[in-house]
């Protein structure tokens, strides 16, 4: 049905004028979600559902809950930005959007729901909103892992970016389902806010309640309610990832010791904090940091090592605000900052590149292509440097004008480049 219905869209897109589908598209958007959700059955009713939500971190997450859900012993699915997975049958998402359209999510957790899932946890974006996407998921629980500027263009203000979330939050409360429990970040006015929806259980969780934190370009230990946590994932903000994850299995009575068992053999998590290893004597990461908070924060990840950071501006015609603010928080914490090419759209991507410059004091390095930006970061580094290359995660691709795009993975070029530096070195040894 999924297929079908994508099908006859992107053949009515070609010969329905923009102007007369644009004040139907709401309509079109309702009546989809309804249809979908019926001639799949209404899955999400038959499994338990939690969704995943905030401005950053929610992928991680996801990981994470997904993790201890299947250590817990639970048969569980993963619908995420990085990925789809059933178990450990996983195929990333080249859609380029954490929740697709058209019905996918129920086609989805129907597929989920046959191969005896009896969980799944769903990243939700404010994006789908807008879309409906979060129709018909019928929530048994929901993190929220914080709230910052993010989409403003999108949808008109910051107050109506928040209310999107908490429509998702709404969904939550009106989902039917027995146990609805809510998780969010009480150390953010606007996801604090939403304490005080009518759900099940309503709980907060907050950076004071991490004990005993300690961090390193390795990763990250601390202690919660009397049990010690240690991950192989650096980053305080991937200890409130951590934190968030570990109250909401709580709250569904999965015991802390199988959190932090779980916890401690976290795979790696594709494009969020991933370090590529290929012999190199330096550290070399790929993340997705593309908000200012994000940024900052996986620089201070990385705060004791000499930093030659790569980075761009997600998203051309959207979010303009952050180009200076992102160019000045990189050029406070590295020592050499290069600028690139990385998703322009209908934009011109040195326009953007140049808008990151204003408030930057020094002239960073500018090189628009790509894979060139990585291979002069990576030929930078010396022995215990930190080579960031952010903004991309695990995006497939590179979105040009006219909707083209490029195929693309941060992870493989640098693996690439890294392979081709070591052959060189060797060579002039």
């Amino acid at each position: 049905m999924y297929r079908l219905i994508d099908r006859i869209v992107r053949v009515l897109k070609e010969i329905v004028p923009e102007w007369l589908v644009r004040p139907l598209r709401p309509l079109y958007h309702r009546v989809l979600a309804s249809v979908m959700a019926f001639s799949y059955g209404f899955p999400a009713r038959k499994l338990t559902i939690i969704g995943v939500t905030g401005t950053k971190g929610k992928s991680t997450t996801a990981e994470m809950v997904f993790s201890i859900l299947r250590k817990a012993g639970y048969t569980t699915a993963l619908l995420s930005t990085i990925r789809f997975a059933i178990e450990d049958d996983s195929k990333p998402n080249l859609f380029k959007m954490t929740l697709p359209g058209r019905g996918f999510a129920q086609a989805f957790m129907r597929k989920a729901l046959d191969a005896g899932c009896t969980h799944l946890v769903i990243e939700i974006t404010s994006e789908s909103v807008l879309q409906y996407r979060h129709l018909f998921l019928y929530l048994d629980g929901l993190i929220v892992t914080n709230i910052q500027r993010e989409h403003i263009e999108r949808h008109g203000s910051f107050a109506h970016y928040v209310e999107a979330k908490r429509e998702i939050v709404n969904a939550l409360v009106r989902s039917g389902k027995h146990m609805r429990v809510l998780v969010t970040n009480a150390d953010v006015p606007e996801s604090n806010s939403f304490l005080s929806s009518n759900v099940s259980k309503a709980l907060r969780f907050s950076a004071h309640e991490l004990e005993n934190l300690s961090t390193n370009d390795r990763g990250i230990a601390f202690d919660y309610a009397g049990t010690h946590f240690s991950l192989s994932i650096p980053g305080t903000f991937n200890a409130m990832n951590a934190l968030a994850a570990i109250k909401l299995c709580e709250a569904f009575d999965i015991p802390l010791s199988t959190c932090t068992e779980a916890l401690s053999t976290l795979p790696v998590v594709r494009g969020r904090c991933e370090r590529i290893e290929a012999g190199q004597d330096f550290i070399a990461i790929v993340d997705y940091a593309h908000t200012p908070d994000s940024l900052g924060a996986l620089y201070e990840a990385f705060r004791t090592q000499r930093k030659i950071c790569v980075l761009g501006n997600t998203g051309g015609g959207r979010d303009m605000w952050k180009r200076p603010e992102m160019g000045r928080i990189a050029d406070e914490a590295c020592e050499k900052v290069i600028l690139t090419n990385e998703d322009p759209y209908d934009e011109d991507p040195r326009a953007i590149v140049d808008a990151m410059t204003r408030e930057m004091k020094r002239t960073p390095d500018i090189v628009m292509d790509r894979r060139e930006a990585i291979r002069a970061a990576l030929r930078e580094a010396r022995p215990g440097d930190a080579v960031l290359i952010s903004g991309k995660g695990t995006d497939p691709f590179i979105m040009g004008p006219h909707g083209t795009k490029i195929p693309w993975s941060d992870a493989s070029v640098v693996r690439e480049e890294l392979k081709r530096l070591h052959f060189l070195r060797s060579g002039a040894s």
